[in-house]
């Protein structure tokens, strides 16, 4: 376990990181799915790429929560729980519901390990090495409006990134390789609908943690998202039209 100034200081440093993140993805988009070219170098399968991506993260929450003497204590077992749900899904089971033959730059995927390593011990981090002291409460802190509200956005937010996972995945037929504009679900407000489920999702959970460390999450994520959506809506704008995004937003209905 790291001293709590180290661990402080990452928080810091992470966060800055993240303003940097958000600035740049704006210049250059991560070349991976409909963005991945040749200049990003070697690749490997797509499939194989997500499970090496996501799996560690996945993997260092779970070894420090079994290190933790903190390990069955109601409110971070119930956000460890939380956590780990998602990146069981996200590691072990979506990548294989993808459908083509699509590639993973090698460097995105290394790139994403090592975020996911370090965002895994952040997140760990703020759950077991230095916990909200409000936790102590017990199952008495999930009563509290601000978890009971963080944890029904977060399975609302899971909700919503399951759904338009599922929707992109269907829109074609087998054996069809054409584009299509998604338009079910919050597909019809924005064009980027599945990261605004993620958002969604992890601003939920920093809001039932109420921990700076769990505030990094969202954080992150929005600098990672926010941009690539600005990017989607550019090119379904150049493939299909003004019209035919209508009224849509890039990532957060009515807003933006």
């Amino acid at each position: 376990m790291p001293s709590e100034s180290f661990f402080n200081m990452l928080i810091y440093c992470m966060t800055c990181l993240a303003v940097v993140v958000f600035v740049s993805l704006f210049y250059v988009t991560a070349g991976y799915g409909q963005f991945r070219t040749k200049r990003w170098g070697l690749s490997i399968n797509n499939k194989l790429g997500w499970v090496l991506m996501e799996l560690p993260v996945l993997l260092v929450m779970l070894t420090i929560w079994f290190a933790s003497p903190l390990k069955w204590h109601m409110p971070q077992l119930v956000l460890f729980g939380l956590f780990e749900l998602h990146y069981f899904q996200r590691s072990l089971v979506f990548p294989f519901l993808m459908k083509g033959t699509s590639r993973m730059p090698v460097g995105i995927m290394l790139m994403g390990v090592v975020f996911n390593v370090i965002n895994g011990m952040i997140q760990g981090g703020g759950l077991y090495w230095f916990p909200n002291p409000d936790f102590e409460q017990g199952t008495a802190y999930l009563l509290r409006p601000n978890a009971i509200a963080g944890i029904l956005l977060f399975l609302v937010g899971m909700g919503i990134n399951l759904h338009s996972d599922h929707v992109v995945r269907h829109l074609r037929k087998p054996g069809d390789t054409g584009h299509y504009l998604p338009q079910k679900g919050m597909y019809r407000f924005v064009t980027s609908a599945n990261y605004f489920g993620e958002i969604v999702e992890w601003t939920g959970f920093a809001i039932a943690a109420a921990t700076p460390a769990a505030w990094v999450f969202p954080l992150w994520t929005a600098a990672n998202l926010v941009p690539r959506a600005h990017a989607i809506y550019n090119r379904y704008r150049d493939e299909f039209g003004e019209g035919a995004l209508g009224k849509r937003k890039r990532i957060v209905p009515f807003v933006y």
